[in-house]
């Protein structure tokens, strides 16, 4: 491995068996009239690809949160949305969503498991930058909205992104909106700029920029995996450094693409969420 340091509208999502303890939390639809564009979609279910070791949602119409909360008296007031990848054709929650969430609100970081619309789902007309993006802005901007009453600092409120929802966190980073002025919501006019940002093994580095001034950002990925990834994150991380960002980056030599995290694991790229933590303590990002 080589380190360097550097609301309530009734859903009809479908949630998959998981090692949770407990029943996993209602989902938040992002929109109470349906998300723009999917509106008259919005009561669909969700379709579940469950098996041992997996579990693939697609056909997401009505976009949601599905909020992790810590007891309040390990809540550290650090939150991080977490978008589970899948290649924009399907979600991959079985080691990409639910189970990470719990590990964080166990360790007093609130965490929120984000449903975005399939821009590359058979037959979809939805599209990554105007459907994906806005499920994951709205999602940033709806628990900035809501901070006070999940016990959240504003202003430690996280994107995570596993593959091609690395793509969003990343690009929720490079393009961070500020609340809109005209039109729209209450939610709307909350930013929706994320104070950092958890890039796991991401796809589409090649749309990637970087500038001063944008969101700390922590990297991991395995060397096995990708060029596209592996040379291009490590080729972003030297872009990070030029333009003064904080930024860490983990490659784990032993691992490829969609290690994700899976409950009791015992290898170097599976403990990557315990990094994580060290590093949001160390950035200032995490206090008990």
């Amino acid at each position: 491995m080589l380190t360097i340091r550097i609301a309530l509208l009734c859903t009809l999502a479908v949630f998959c068996h998981t090692t949770l303890a407990t029943d996993p939390p209602a989902a938040i639809p992002l929109w109470l009239q349906g998300a723009p564009g999917s509106e008259s979609r919005a009561g669909e279910s969700e379709k579940v690809d469950e098996a041992p070791g997996r579990c693939n949602v697609s056909n997401v119409h009505n976009p949601s949160i599905t909020p992790y909360l810590p007891a309040a008296d390990v809540a550290t007031g650090t939150a991080i949305i977490i978008a589970p990848g899948g290649g924009h054709r399907v979600l991959c929650l079985g080691h990409e969503g639910d189970s990470l969430a719990e590990w964080f609100a166990s360790r007093g970081i609130a965490a929120f498991v984000l449903r975005y619309r399939l821009a590359r789902e058979e037959g979809s007309s939805y599209t990554v930058d105007e459907h994906a993006m806005a499920d994951t802005r709205r999602a940033l901007r709806t628990v900035r909205a809501r901070a006070a009453e999940w016990r959240i600092n504003p202003a430690r409120i996280g994107i995570l992104g596993f593959s091609a929802g690395g793509e969003l966190a990343a690009l929720a980073a490079m393009d961070a909106q500020d609340g809109q002025t005209v039109g729209g919501d209450q939610t709307d006019h909350v930013s929706a700029r994320p104070d950092f940002q958890v890039l796991i093994y991401p796809g589409s580095s090649a749309r990637f920029t970087v500038r001063e001034g944008m969101p700390p950002a922590f990297i991991a990925l395995g060397q096995n995996d990708r060029d596209d990834i592996a040379i291009g994150m490590a080729e972003l991380y030297l872009k990070y450094r030029a333009a003064k960002v904080p930024c860490e980056l983990h490659i784990y030599s032993n691992a490829g693409h969609g290690f994700g995290y899976r409950e009791g694991t015992s290898t170097a790229a599976g403990d990557w969420p315990a990094r994580l933590v060290e590093w949001l303590r160390d950035s200032g990002l995490l206090r008990s």
